[in-house]
């Protein structure tokens, strides 16, 4: 065999097995070069026994009474980052400013708790006294039945109806006021009335503000 044959022969040989660890390769790649890894699967969250792994614990510090921008310091000191705050005066107002909020009660309570729990501290403002019970549920959606929105704030009676309800609010006071920020004006009364039939009808409430009587 000449030397030029040998070498064509080597060569050819060198692409082979390249071509062949090119084939073991399982990683792909975009336009851009980079690769793309795979999605973990259940098996990967698994220890060696393939058991899943079990979600972190801590404690979860009592956070009532305390202001709601340090509560939430607290929380996520010690662990917990999925957070969230209501209205305990269920008026549905948010707590755009949490230095001026303060932690009535919060779910859930005290302990030792999964980290990836969802926490969520019922506040009211710092210059209003908590609730005896904390009123910030979510109220339930009106299916079909007029709720009774007497002594509620007219947003949390807005989201408690659907939106394609057409909707009218007056001042009970007959003082002709604008009810602007709705989450201070409570429903002093109501058409049609608690336990109506709701059909697609148009809703109208009088209100007064919160520190006012109907």
């Amino acid at each position: 065999m000449t030397k030029r044959a040998t070498a064509a022969a080597l060569i050819a040989a060198a692409l082979l097995a390249l071509t062949a660890c090119e084939g073991t390769d399982t990683s792909s790649s975009d336009s851009s070069g980079s690769s793309s890894k795979s999605i973990p699967t259940a098996d990967d969250k698994a220890d060696n026994t393939g058991t899943p792994k079990k979600a972190e614990t801590a404690s979860l510090p009592d956070t009532a009474g305390k202001g709601l921008q340090s509560a939430q310091d607290q929380a996520q000191g010690a662990g917990f980052y999925s957070l969230t705050s209501h209205d305990a005066l269920g008026r549905g107002r948010m707590q755009a400013f949490d230095r001026n909020w303060k932690v009535c009660a919060q779910s859930p309570k005290a302990g030792e708790h999964p980290t990836d729990v969802k926490v969520d501290f019922a506040a009211v403002k710092l210059e209003e006294d908590c609730p005896a019970e904390d009123a910030g549920a979510a109220p339930e959606a009106a299916s079909g039945t007029m709720p009774d929105f007497k002594g509620k704030a007219v947003k949390v009676a807005r989201a408690a109806l659907d939106s394609s309800t057409s909707i009218t609010v007056n001042d009970a006071s007959e003082q002709g006021r604008m009810v602007l920020m709705e989450s201070n004006w409570q429903v002093c009364t109501q058409e049609p009335a608690a336990g109506a039939k709701l059909d697609g009808q148009p809703v109208t409430f009088t209100a007064v503000k919160f520190e006012e009587s109907c």
